[in-house]
């Protein structure tokens, strides 16, 4: 049973994030030879303020 984490700076609409998980569930059955109903996705959404770049904050670099 793939479980996938992935991490994201806030903000990503439900919208987006539907699509997203559509799309790594079909490489995973496509990739992996796994069921689709098997494929676990969590989205875990770091704040601005949480994330840095180059030493500074998304929030600061305006993302």
């Amino acid at each position: 049973m793939p479980v996938l984490q992935i991490y994201l700076i806030e903000g990503r609409t439900p919208e987006q994030k539907e699509a997203f998980i559509a799309h790594v569930t079909d490489l995973a059955v496509q990739d992996l030879g796994v069921e689709a109903s098997s494929v676990r996705v969590m989205f875990l959404d770091v704040p601005k303020t949480d994330y840095a770049i180059g030493g500074k904050t998304a929030k600061a670099l305006g993302r």
